[in-house]
């Protein structure tokens, strides 16, 4: 892309005071983490990753979708935030009223240094009761696996939403009313299919925000937004910051 950011783009940047964020997969990816759809490799290529990822699943095989999420844990833990998740970071440093929104579950935002996040999916490093649904602190690594609550004996599951369940819906309302409130709201490396959080940059819209998506390719939201820019998260964003406020690339990245 162009390094030349339109003028309207960069005062925006500059003058929101409510700032909004929807990041996805695309910018997980930019760190070396597959989609969710993507194939695994090794053992987990013989499963589709939307067999694993159900209350079902874990039922039928607690121990296989423990492990599979041990895997990606793992994987989330090797990674490294990249400069998309820094500039995200310088941003946020800038305005004066900044809420991001995440469906990724890595924990890669907040490892980077972004402070004020909604992480609708869950995160990969928290851990909850399957029965009643309530997080837990610690459990006794006594070899079980998947291990239980010390304190009710339930099985352990990860935090994260599975398909047939709920977005955590503290999150989603404060989601709706950052997206309802905000003046300028970007979509970052989002397919902008998954529901709810794909009528987000819409609801932002309707308010009156100005909306930024920033994609490789073309998505749904693109017609509606006011301005798209093709390209990877880790490179575009780095040159609004440094348009916008003068920082530098190496300096966010």
């Amino acid at each position: 892309m162009t390094k030349t950011i339109p003028a309207e783009v960069v005062e925006h940047l500059r003058n929101a005071v409510r700032v909004a964020v929807l990041t996805g997969a695309g910018v997980s990816a930019e760190s070396g983490l597959p989609t969710f759809r993507q194939a695994q490799t090794g053992l987990w290529s013989h499963y589709d990753p939307t067999e694993l990822a159900t209350p079902e699943a874990f039922l039928r095989n607690p121990r296989l979708v423990w492990d599979w999420y041990a895997y990606r844990r793992r994987m989330a833990r090797e990674a490294h935030p990249n400069p998309a998740h820094y500039a995200l970071v310088t941003l946020e440093q800038h305005a004066a009223n900044f809420t991001l929104i995440t469906q990724n579950i890595d924990g890669l935002h907040r490892r980077a240094g972004s402070q004020s996040i909604l992480e609708l999916h869950g995160n990969l490093e928290r851990i909850r009761r399957f029965d009643s649904g309530t997080d837990v602190e610690t459990w006794d690594d006594d070899g079980q696996t998947p291990p239980r609550c010390p304190q009710t004996g339930e099985l352990l599951r990860p935090s994260v939403v599975w398909f047939g369940e709920a977005l955590p819906q503290q999150e989603l309302r404060m989601a709706y009313s950052v997206a309802e409130q905000s003046d300028l709201f970007l979509a970052v490396g989002t397919s902008a299919l998954v529901q709810p959080a794909a009528s987000l940059p819409l609801i932002a819209k309707r308010a009156g925000a100005y909306v930024i998506e920033i994609n490789p390719e073309e998505t749904s939201l693109s017609v509606i937004a006011d301005c798209c820019f093709r390209g990877k998260a880790g490179v575009v964003l780095p040159i609004l910051v440094r348009q916008a406020f003068g920082e530098t690339e190496e300096a966010v990245g």
